[in-house]
Order: C-alpha cells, then structure tokens, then sequence
C-alpha cells in the first residue's frame, strides 16, 4: 500500500506551498486519496512556509503529520526544524544550495540537491521549488512526471504562463538527480 507523509518547508517566496500543492493534484490525478495543508508565518516572504502533503491508497484518517517519511527542505532552519523528526527508514531531501550542512543521522536517506544553483543555471533561481518537486518524484515514484507536468501546465496562472516549459525542464532536471 502506497502512504507517504511529506512535509515541504522552507521560506516564502520560495515556491515551497506550490511544489506541495502541486503534488497533491498529481496525486488526485492519479486517484489517491490526498490531504494538503499549508502553513506560513506572517511575514509570507522571507517568513516561514511549509505544508504537509499526504498521498495515500487507503482513505486518509488524519491529515496531521509529526513524523513525515519524507522532508523536503529548502532552507536552513527548515533542515533544524525537520531533520530529527523524519522517521527511521525515511527521506531527507535537501537544496544544498542554501543547506550546506549534512544530516548526522545514520537511519534516514538524505538527497542532497543543490536547486537553486540549477535553477539560476536553467533561468530563472525561483524554479529551484521544480527542481526538487522533480527530484522528490525520481527518488519516490510517488506520482509520474507527466501527470506533474499536466497538472503544472492545467495550475499555472494566465501571469505565469511563460514560465510552463523552463518549469517542465527544472522538473525533469530534478528526476535525474532524484535517481
């Protein structure tokens, strides 16, 4: 049975609550039962962001998540806030970018990628939220790549229009590394 509980964390203006969102309506698209629950501090950009995403086959019982399987980090105090509570066995994804610290922990497997360099590398440094939705999905398998990919392109605002393809090749940047 399929069951990952996910927290994205990072600043705002980070595209951290996006990458969740997004993943949760793959998720949908692929006829699993989802949750996604955003959070920020009050200053938005440049506060705290994070949301928690639950993907599952069975119906979902609570959408609360303590002890993520999974934790996809983009900033400093996210990887001190988030790191000790992934659970055993679990994932540490981290943009080690702006992270260029290592997990101590011997009993999760951390990824490190550094987004943002790609990001800026690909265009725009805002697409770093792309590539790590992307490397999540290589490391995972947890929803496809085109069903991100449709989903990104059916979500993207009028505004955002032209950023669709730089987007779809941050995505699939981020699967390679993910592998």
């Amino acid at each position: 049975m399929k069951h990952e509980d996910i927290i994205f964390a990072g600043f705002g203006g980070q595209g951290v609550l996006f990458a969740g969102q997004l993943l949760s309506y793959a998720g949908m698209a692929e006829n699993l039962h989802v949750t996604w629950i955003p959070s920020y501090g009050p200053e938005m950009r440049g506060g705290t962001a994070n949301c928690t995403v639950i993907l599952s086959e069975e119906e979902i019982g609570a959408p609360i998540v303590r002890y993520p399987t999974i934790a996809v980090i983009f900033n400093i105090p996210s990887m001190e806030k988030y790191e000790p509570v992934v659970k055993p066995g679990g994932l540490l994804l981290v943009n080690s970018s702006l992270v260029e610290t290592d997990s101590e922990r011997e009993d999760i497997r951390p990824l490190y990628i550094p987004a943002s360099d790609i990001a800026t590398e690909l265009g725009n440094p805002r697409m770093a939220n792309m590539v790590m939705l992307g490397a999540l999905i290589g490391a995972t398998n947890l929803v496809s790549l085109e069903t991100v990919a449709q989903q990104l392109d059916e979500h993207l605002s009028q505004r955002q229009r032209k950023w669709l393809e730089p987007n779809i090749k941050a995505l699939k940047k981020g699967v390679e590394l993910g592998k």
